[in-house]
């Protein structure tokens, strides 16, 4: 499987990483550690995990499959929503609680990236940078980086941590995918200001992506829409729009070019957006694992990304993205595809 440094400070993984997000709530233990071993069969070597994921026993599992099987894999989790003894949060107590929850749960003498799972307004990013830097320089962290952040939060976060000394974050996790590229307007742009790698969660769009749900139905039976239509921002009635559907059809007409499932052709787009460094795989079985694991092999052509492009992009805000791209010449979004016309 391909591989690609983490950043300029993170370790070398493979393109396709394994989220965890099911493991211990959809998926049951036996199928999970199923999932783990048909992942490393496949070359794998990334697996993304968070303290909060199954209240917990995502980790415990990934613990148990780790000293089962002995497995050399570089580990990522994350810490801020659970609720240690009182200290969600950032602040240096909650995510020295946190650490040692995960390094505990995971049965790991040290955390190959941590990620700081969302903004804590509560918290001076200061003293979270100056506490993740403490679990660097102790070797129970080997790399940082930060999860569902706005474009001035990573600013802030990146220029504090240059100019106080701290560690620099290596890698943002977004959500990212088709549907959702609103991150090509702040995120994307400071990525590659700042040489950070992007690890997306997300990338099939809650399933919308495979072709498996249709604009005149609601989702019924044993599917994420299916058992809770109202899912966050996947939820059906959000992302069921004529938009939606010009980019599931653009993906579609794609696969059938190629001969392969719609979820490969998500997944392959994503491979090739500027930053992008792994993408996070997310499963409840371990047949459809198998299928996105396929995704690797897929290439694009030119003509394939310009209608995956054109039909999904966002377009830009009049103001200030498409005055500062008209008036002052900034170019990214047009490099990135984002101010593509939209009707």
């Amino acid at each position: 499987m391909p591989t690609a440094p983490l950043g300029p400070r993170g370790p070398v993984v493979t393109r396709l990483g394994l989220g965890t997000m099911t493991f211990g709530a959809e998926t049951p233990e036996a199928e999970a550690h199923a999932q783990l071993d048909a992942f490393v069969a496949a070359g794998g070597t990334f697996v993304d995990t968070a303290d909060v994921y199954a209240g917990g026993e995502s980790e415990r599992i990934v613990g148990r499959w780790l000293a089962d099987r002995g497995a050399d894999v570089v580990i990522g989790t994350k810490g801020r929503f659970a609720p240690p003894s009182g200290s969600a949060g950032a602040s240096r107590r909650a995510l020295a609680r946190a650490v040692q929850g995960s390094l505990d749960r995971l049965g790991v003498d040290a955390l190959d990236l941590y990620t700081v799972h969302g903004w804590d307004d509560h918290t001076p990013v200061e003293e979270t940078l100056d506490a993740l830097s403490s679990e660097v320089r102790r070797g129970r962290v080997h790399a940082i980086g930060w999860s569902n952040v706005t474009g001035w939060q990573l600013g802030r976060i990146m220029a504090t941590a240059r100019l106080g000394g701290y560690v620099v974050p290596t890698a943002v996790q977004p959500q990212y995918n088709l549907l959702d590229r609103t991150i090509e307007l702040e995120i994307v742009p400071a990525a590659l200001a700042e040489g950070i790698a992007l690890t997306p969660w997300g990338p099939l769009g809650g399933g919308w992506l495979t072709g498996k749900y249709r604009s005149d139905e609601r989702p019924s039976g044993a599917t994420r829409l299916g058992e809770d239509p109202h899912r966050g921002v996947e939820a059906y009635d959000v992302r069921n729009t004529d938009r939606t559907w010009r980019v599931v059809d653009a993906v579609r007409s794609v696969a059938a070019a190629h001969d392969r499932p719609m979820a490969h052709v998500a997944h392959a787009w994503l491979l090739s957006r500027p930053t992008v460094a792994s993408v996070l795989l997310g499963a409840r079985t371990t047949e459809q694992l198998a299928q996105s694991l396929e995704a690797a092999t897929l290439e694009l052509s030119a003509d394939d990304l310009a209608l995956l492009g054109d039909a999904s992009a966002p377009g830009l805000p009049s103001y200030p993205y498409g005055m500062v791209q008209d008036a002052c010449g900034v170019d990214v979004w047009r490099r990135l595809g984002t101010a593509a016309p939209t009707d």
